[in-house]
């Protein structure tokens, strides 16, 4: 995504649009290190074509802090370490659940996605600049497809996901619809702001 980031305008930055960058950035972070660490414990490829994704959507938030200057709250990119207090307990307790079993694994899944989707739709409103709304697009995206992947997977088992942060009907909406590509994301493909809903540190709202 890097190269289209550079093309589009730099823009003034308003405090809402600083302030979603940065939930977004560690909030990305949270969702690989949380994959990864649940691929090493189950060996499910999902988590690990997901995880990988996950790197490239904080990346491509990285790369919007280095155009914009904004200092990165990512200190320490070591999986499972967080600066953040509260994004390090969201880290372990989401871990704790996701080590019960193979379903409780996928259904943390789906829950990060969900609160992934949930997050950017408040963002993008908040947001007026062409290259932070191609992000957002972009992750925004990729969180519909790893739902899609997450629920297939549960499914496949015989269990179900209930929608916690986006609406039931948007959330059916998202499985009776295809895989998404497009604008440079590669999870698309993968099989396997002040009223954002995010994990850091008491922002966040619930519907």
């Amino acid at each position: 995504m890097r190269p289209r980031i550079e093309t589009l305008p730099t823009q003034t930055l308003s405090e809402a649009e600083t302030n979603g960058l940065l939930l977004m950035r560690e909030e990305e972070k949270l969702a690989r290190d949380v994959y990864q660490t649940l691929y090493e414990q189950w060996g499910l490829k999902i988590f690990n074509n997901i995880a990988q994704s996950e790197q490239t959507h904080t990346e491509a938030v990285r790369d919007l802090f280095e155009k914009y200057n904004i200092t990165d709250p990512v200190t320490d990119d070591t999986i499972g370490v967080f600066k953040n207090e509260t994004l390090q307990q969201h880290y372990n307790d989401l871990v704790a659940q996701g080590s019960a079993s193979e379903v409780a694994a996928l259904t943390v899944g789906a829950t990060v996605e969900d609160l992934d989707i949930a997050d950017l739709q408040d963002l993008i409103v908040e947001t007026d600049n062409e290259d932070i709304l191609f992000v957002y697009d972009n992750l925004s995206r990729g969180s519909r497809n790893h739902l899609r992947s997450f629920t297939k997977q549960l499914t496949m088992r015989s269990e179900s996901y209930e929608a916690q942060y986006i609406t039931a009907e948007e959330y059916k909406a998202i499985l009776e619809s295809t895989q998404e590509t497009g604008n440079g994301d590669p999870g698309g493909n993968m099989q396997n702001g002040s009223g954002s809903r995010g994990w850091g540190g008491g922002q966040g709202r619930n519907r």
